[in-house]
């Protein structure tokens, strides 16, 4: 009679119960020599029994029917079958004597009825031990997820805990991941740029393997990196220390959200897809017309009397916009000195803040535990309790952020009017450096709404921003060609366009107040008939601190003390 020598074992990680198949083939080496069988052919199968469809075995079966051997050869019967269906496979071949013997070096099988009945008792004590191990296991599961620790395998950046189950941070590849999201949320690199400059560093996967860019596509989506995960379609609070904080993370989510549809197009028209006609509503679209890049409307289905407007006329109104509310690079740096030296002296008096934090906290604590009630009792489905869930436990992360930087003294109600300014100089640097895309960017940021009516665009500007603008002294109409040009200038454009506008730079900023050798006098958006002191007045003191109060009073979380800090 031949036999086939089956081993199995049930995962296809090499790294994993290799030992396990070395001691069955083994084992059923020197049982076949002992008891003189005959071994046709030797089959190795990573697979799990726990369902059918395992390709090796099923052709095993199939070449048994076909007469190619009468028998099998394993090390116990759950290496054959751990589910109803091939165990009773089995054991209707036997029945039609298509499989005439089994051998087990573990047990006696005998072809009769007994036999049959004792393999069937076995076969489902296998099934058994397998659905009371998966039970045991997701039970495992749920209990890990109600302490916040994550069930799987650990991902890169982590290593597993053996001794607590948990996972912990990778001291070698955290920095890594850390900096990965610190360059893509600038907005400068593609992932495959990233992926060059990190690999090169020699931040490796699993196995030691290069990251691909899928890889890193993962990382950046993956909310885990800073406390918290999602399983199953649902959100949890993990107990792991964080490599990053959730407003990177956001940053980020924004980034690649701007760059999940890239538009594949021979020239790339920057101001395409911003703004809309001020007269019919449609879409504004471009075009090249003799080497120059012209906006106008689509005028799909609408007679629409809105004409052309060429780039450039339309990235100068952008640049007059910008650097209405833009901060140099000097002044910049005046600025966050000075809101250092104010966060230094206001640590005692973030206390207030904090415990109003710690207890927003709590409050989101309640409504989570509301929510579980509210969905126990049928008011919700699954979907709108995760979603409300996600929400939540974003919210809740954001305080539990702040509360920890506050405790640790690094952070206090400055940190808003320090990302602010800036942004406020990054609107500065994009214009030095002439870069429309970047301008574009910056628009979007402090504005919405985007019009495009008789050649000028037209936006709406929200909170700190619309302040900016309202209380900044300037633009300043300059004459650009001689002293004997009349000035005329509407709300919305330029009538004469003799007059070309030139906002001046922070530290040209006009002093105002009375003098016999006085400037223009200044009638649009804002000091209405005063009368503007020379630039090279030497008895005044230059008062730019007005322009940052006004604006960021409106921040969240700035006092009426901290401006009066600013003011000494």
């Amino acid at each position: 009679m031949q036999y086939f020598i089956y081993a199995r074992k049930s995962t296809d990680d090499e790294d994993r119960q290799v030992l396990s198949i070395e001691a069955q083939l083994k084992e059923l080496h020197e049982y076949a020599q002992r008891e003189n069988i005959f071994v046709v052919k030797e089959i190795i199968e990573a697979k799990t029994a726990k369902k059918p469809g395992r390709p090796l075995f099923n052709d095993m079966l199939l070449q048994i029917e076909r007469g190619v051997a009468e028998g099998i050869l394993a090390w116990h019967p759950d290496r054959l079958a751990r589910n109803s269906v091939d165990g009773g496979k089995i054991i209707y071949l036997v029945d039609q004597k298509v499989i005439q013997d089994l051998r087990f070096p573990t047990l006696r099988f005998d072809n009769n009825a007994q036999g049959k009945f004792m393999l069937s008792i076995i076969f489902g004590q296998s099934k058994y031990y397998i659905d009371a191990l998966s039970e045991n296991i997701r039970r495992g599961i749920r209990l890990k997820l109600s302490k916040g620790i994550w069930p799987q395998w650990a991902p890169i950046g982590y290593l597993n805990d053996r001794k607590t189950r948990a996972i912990i941070l990778d001291e070698g590849k955290a920095p890594f991941i850390k900096k990965v999201f610190e360059l893509y949320s600038t907005g400068n690199y593609s992932l495959a740029e990233i992926r060059r400059k990190i690999n090169a560093l020699g931040m490796t996967g699993r196995k030691d393997k290069p990251l691909s860019i899928s890889d890193y596509q993962y990382m950046l989506a993956n909310p885990l990196y800073y406390g918290v995960f999602r399983y199953k379609g649902e959100m949890y609070e993990g107990t792991h220390e964080p490599i990053i904080t959730k407003k990177l993370f956001d940053k980020c989510q924004e980034v690649m959200l701007r760059r999940g549809k890239p538009k594949k197009e021979e020239f790339k028209f920057i101001f395409r897809g911003l703004m809309r006609c001020g007269e019919c509503g449609r879409s504004i679209t471009a075009e090249i017309q003799k080497g120059h890049t012209y906006y106008r409307c689509t005028k799909r289905l609408t007679n629409c009397s809105q004409k052309y407007v060429r780039e450039e006329e339309l990235a100068a109104q952008i640049k007059v916009i910008i650097q209405k509310v833009s901060l140099c690079d000097d002044w910049t740096n005046k600025i966050l000195e000075q809101l250092e030296k104010v966060k230094h002296g206001s640590v005692q008096s973030s206390r207030p803040q904090q415990q109003n934090l710690e207890t927003k906290v709590k409050e989101v604590d309640a409504r989570i535990n509301k929510l579980i009630d509210v969905y126990l009792e049928g008011n919700l489905t699954l979907e709108e309790y995760q979603a409300k869930k996600e929400a939540f436990i974003n919210e809740k992360k954001q305080y539990q952020e702040s509360v920890r930087d506050f405790a640790a003294g690094g952070y206090n109600r400055f940190e808003p009017a320090k990302d602010f300014v800036t942004l406020l100089n990054s609107g500065h640097c994009a214009v030095e450096e002439g870069n429309l895309e970047s301008q574009k960017e910056f628009l979007e940021k402090i504005g919405s709404n985007f019009i495009l009516k008789e050649r000028r665009l037209i936006f709406s500007t929200e909170g700190a921003f619309r302040r900016l603008s309202e209380a900044t002294p300037f633009p300043c109409w300059r004459r650009v060609e001689d002293s004997n040009l009349r000035s005329s200038y509407d709300d919305n454009g330029f009538r004469d366009r003799r007059i070309q506008p030139a906002l001046p730079t922070l530290q040209e900023i006009i002093r105002w107040g009375r003098d016999s050798n006085s400037g223009w006098t200044y009638a649009h958006n804002g000091f209405q008939d005063r009368r503007f002191q020379p630039l090279s007045h030497p008895t005044r003191k230059l008062k730019h601190k007005k322009l940052f109060k006004d604006s960021v009073k409106h921040i969240p979380g700035c006092a009426k003390g901290d401006i009066a800090e600013i003011d000494k």
